[in-house]
């Protein structure tokens, strides 16, 4: 992991991915996570302002140094208790059955074992939790899923990884989650080919 990944690109997705749009998707994500709650995918903590005020503790994952020090200033001023692990979402050391949620945001584009990183969520889910996610991803409109395969290798390089051209939905629903809610949109202010979202939940069967 070089230079642009651990210090120029955590400064560059803070600054993006505080649009006031993404911002107002997070609170109304975070407003139902309840008790145990697992992060993957931290990145510079953005989610933690938006966290419901009886969460007092979470677990977190990122594989990427340098956005666990960027969200540092985060996690000092937040009155959540921040366990942080930096790992690869793919390898989950929890037990089985740990957390009543887990959230992903803007992650599941970037994990490259995605399937693995899935079942391994839906591991550490106890029976009955639920899986919180906001992600960008592919487009059902042909003309823009055009272009989003089109630039889809300058996007892995320039974004360490990220994909435009996955479809979440049916990523969470093969395995075996049963989708609660999923709205699909154009988040305000992005261009469509990164901009489409899936904001949702699936529960792990009780």
């Amino acid at each position: 992991m070089g230079f642009y990944t651990k210090v120029i690109l955590p400064s560059f997705y803070d600054y993006l991915m505080a649009s006031p749009a993404r911002e107002k998707a997070r609170q109304s994500l975070l407003a139902g996570v309840q008790e145990a709650v697992l992060e993957v995918g931290f990145g510079t903590g953005l989610n933690l302002p938006h966290y419901p005020e009886q969460i007092r503790q979470i677990t977190t994952v990122d594989i990427n140094p340098g956005m666990t020090a960027k969200a540092l200033k985060r996690i000092q001023s937040s009155p959540i208790a921040v366990n942080t692990h930096l790992l690869d979402g793919a390898r989950l050391p929890m037990a089985d059955l740990t957390f009543d949620s887990v959230v992903t945001a803007y992650t599941l584009c970037s994990i490259a074992q995605v399937e693995t990183a899935l079942g391994e969520i839906h591991r550490v889910l106890k029976p009955g939790g639920r899986l919180f996610f906001l992600e960008h991803g592919v487009s059902p409109d042909p003309g823009i899923r055009r272009w989003q395969e089109r630039l889809n290798g300058i996007q892995r390089v320039i974004a360490a990884g990220c994909h435009l051209n996955r479809n979440i939905k049916a990523l969470i629903a093969a395995q075996s989650f049963e989708l609660v809610s999923c709205e699909e949109f154009y988040m305000a202010g992005d261009p469509r080919t990164h901009g489409y979202t899936y904001q949702g939940i699936a529960a792990k069967p009780a």
